[in-house]
């Protein structure tokens, strides 16, 4: 916990450092990666309009649940077996992954359409801003600088998995299901820079294979947006119990 606590400190005391130094940190970006940068958050960006018609999709007919998450997963374990050189196959699988990932979040959508449609519009724009300013960090900051949290974060994610088991068998708890959600959220948000700095370090070195890096992207985006709107919407829950207690 250390290291997280560290690591949330250093974005607070680089805000002094983000001056000249910063930029100068993101010219060492060549003009190949910066345009490898370009094509990811833009397939990112197309991804999140598909993940939208799914969710949309889901809202009309139903469709969401046990069905789409297999066809996410085996659409994204096709992609990642789909050769590089097959672009225009890589990219419509990326497109249909999102998409039946939209129609997975879908319930939680329209419980949040149901209960305050504002809740779904603050969560995905605060998801947005907490993607965009930590992709600026890790695109500000010395190169491979935040690297070494992808050993905790991994560890993280196991103690995730392990705590959901020992809840599948016996029985969670609220509080239980309470710091998994924060601490889950606390781990792809640090992915969120990881991930970008990992990406920029492949691009260097002469990966360029934007459609998996957007992938890669997009579950961390979709993982922090689920988790701030069950957030907000457990906080909306209790003060709506508030206010009948006080009536």
């Amino acid at each position: 916990m250390d290291a997280f606590t560290s690591f949330f400190d250093s974005q607070s005391s680089s805000r002094n450092r983000w001056t000249y130094e910063s930029l100068k940190n993101f010219r060492q970006i060549s003009p190949v990666v910066q345009n490898h940068l370009k094509l990811v958050y833009l397939t990112l960006c197309c991804a999140l309009v598909g993940a939208a018609a799914g969710a949309y999709l889901h809202l009309i007919w139903n469709i969401g649940g046990l069905l789409t998450t297999l066809a996410t997963v085996g659409c994204t374990i096709w992609l990642l077996s789909t050769p590089p050189y097959e672009e225009k196959k890589r990219v419509s699988l990326l497109m249909a992954a999102a998409t039946f990932q939209g129609a997975t979040v879908g319930p939680l959508i329209d419980l949040a359409i149901n209960m305050n449609p504002s809740i779904l519009i603050s969560a995905f724009g605060g998801t947005a801003l907490a993607f965009g300013c930590f992709s600026a960090a890790a695109m500000l900051a010395k190169r491979r600088e935040y690297l070494y949290l992808g050993g905790l974060l991994s560890s993280g994610v196991s103690i995730l998995l392990w705590l959901r088991f020992a809840s599948a068998i016996f029985g969670g708890s609220a509080s239980l299901f309470e710091f998994e959600l924060y601490f889950g959220l606390m781990i792809f948000v640090g992915y969120m820079v990881v991930d970008t700095q990992e990406m920029i370090e492949r691009a260097h070195l002469g990966d360029l294979d934007y459609v998996k890096h957007a992938l890669t992207l997009f579950t961390d985006f979709i993982a922090v947006f689920v988790r701030i709107l069950i957030i907000m919407l457990k906080n909306a829950d209790k003060n709506e119990k508030k206010k009948k207690r006080r009536d």
